[in-house]
């Protein structure tokens, strides 16, 4: 419905920037990162969403496309409103959150405030198909994420590296593989593709 809003920064707050177009105030609810990039211009423009419920009509701006699609496919999650959406995307770019849900990582996700471990996990469920066709990671990418997350896929990066094979190598040995499973059994699914 509203696509974007162009014009002057009237006031901005914790979560809510007010952006004034042709007379008139649209307050706009959105994140930190997006706060974080406008508050100090005075012309801004926000793509937005435009939430509406039985009660409430609820514009969201945020300053790229990018947080905006995430936002978008956060809250398409069956559990997860707009206002965990906001949480999630105050705490990490859009490009962290699409490789915590590539990766498997839920731990990262629970940092944020009011995400639990269920809707972390049921976001990681949901939307790790879709974001694996939308997105795609460098090796060097993959290694970092589960060395910044402490999860089994890095522990078992850490045992491979140590065995002589470079971030690369390891990374690409373990692709494909189930990150809910044991060190042990991520470590032998390594070694049979490294041999």
């Amino acid at each position: 419905m509203i696509y974007s809003l162009h014009g002057k920064l009237t006031h901005w707050e914790a979560g809510l920037a007010v952006v004034e177009c042709g007379g008139v105030g649209y307050a706009c609810r959105t994140t930190m990162n997006t706060l974080s990039k406008i508050r100090d211009m005075g012309e801004v423009t926000l793509f937005t969403y435009l939430h509406v419920t039985e009660n409430s009509l609820d514009l969201f701006g945020f300053a790229d496309n990018a947080e905006l699609a995430s936002f978008k496919q956060l809250i398409s999650v069956s559990g997860v409103g707009p206002k965990a959406a906001l949480s999630i995307l105050s705490d990490i770019t859009p490009s962290k959150l699409a490789l915590c849900i590539a990766t498997g990582d839920s731990k990262t996700l629970t940092k944020s405030p009011g995400i639990g471990t269920k809707i972390a996990q049921r976001i990681v469920l949901e939307l790790k198909d879709k974001v694996a066709k939308e997105q795609k990671f460098t090796s060097e990418e993959l290694v970092s994420a589960p060395a910044m997350t402490g999860n089994n896929i890095s522990e078992a990066i850490t045992a491979l590296q140590t065995l002589g094979f470079s971030p690369a190598q390891c990374s690409a040995a373990l692709s494909g593989a189930n990150p809910d499973s044991s060190v042990e059994d991520l470590i032998k699914f390594g070694l049979k593709n490294l041999a």
